[in-house]
């Protein structure tokens, strides 16, 4: 082939490249993904209770007055022998004992060996913050004393304070002197060791901040109604 063939055969295939279009370029477009619902915070909140916690004077106060503390655990940088079974515990940034349940009837321990007066010391306070909710509720104190262990015919449910919602501080006050079972035996007894059951479920989590045993103001102070007499001892009747 004679060069102006060739020049003229690569001029008609330089133009006929020319005329094909560019490739085209795949341009993927994002999916859209669905939107989740943004869950707020929910803010910390403290009950209002006729019994209250004196930060600066480390003290209950039921009022103005100060409740005088038979035994007192405030949870500063140690457990102070509290033992949890059926769950983990820990301690909690700005003090407190961080309980965290983990299996059915979780029961939380004070040492053992206490000695509490019952007659002198009768009202117990808890004062804790829900930090997980879970689904079952108990709020029940057992205790020991040297003549019997825990059963549950000792025991008493708050007289004050409830099921807390999660991030709520609030205070349970037990009447040990008029509890939910046991009659007179707690103010008539050596106190060994008391038991806290928080939940009766697992998936709860608390920060317990204190733990007092005081003297009881008596249920009118307290704001209760007064509790039922005892029956009277039936004598034999006369001929």
């Amino acid at each position: 082939m004679t060069l102006p063939r060739l020049l003229s055969l690569a001029l008609v295939l330089t133009l006929a490249a020319c005329d094909k279009p560019a490739p085209r370029t795949l341009r993927l477009e994002p999916v859209p993904r669905p939107s989740l619902p943004v869950e707020k915070p929910v803010a910390p909140t403290t009950r209002v209770q006729p019994i209250s916690w004196d930060a600066d004077q480390q003290t209950f106060r039921l009022g103005t007055a100060p409740l005088k503390s038979v035994r007192m655990w405030t949870f500063e940088g140690a457990s102070d022998g509290f033992v949890l079974t059926g769950g983990i515990t820990g301690l909690a940034q700005n003090a407190g004992l961080r309980v965290t349940n983990q299996a059915p009837d979780p029961a939380l321990r004070s040492p053992s060996g206490l000695e509490i007066n019952g007659a002198r010391g009768s009202l117990v306070l808890v004062r804790l913050t829900r930090k997980q909710a879970s689904p079952a509720w108990d709020g029940t104190l057992y205790y020991s004393t040297v003549d019997h262990a825990e059963s549950q015919a000792f025991f008493a449910r708050p007289v004050i304070g409830g099921s807390p919602a999660v991030n709520e501080t609030l205070i349970l006050a037990f009447d040990m002197a008029h509890p939910t079972g046991g009659g007179d035996d707690w103010t008539t007894s050596l106190i060994s060791q008391i038991r806290l059951d928080t939940d009766d479920s697992p998936g709860g989590a608390f920060v317990i901040r204190q733990i007092a045993v005081t003297e009881n103001p008596g249920r009118e102070a307290l704001g209760l109604t007064p509790a039922n007499p005892k029956p009277a001892a039936k004598t034999a009747a006369t001929p």
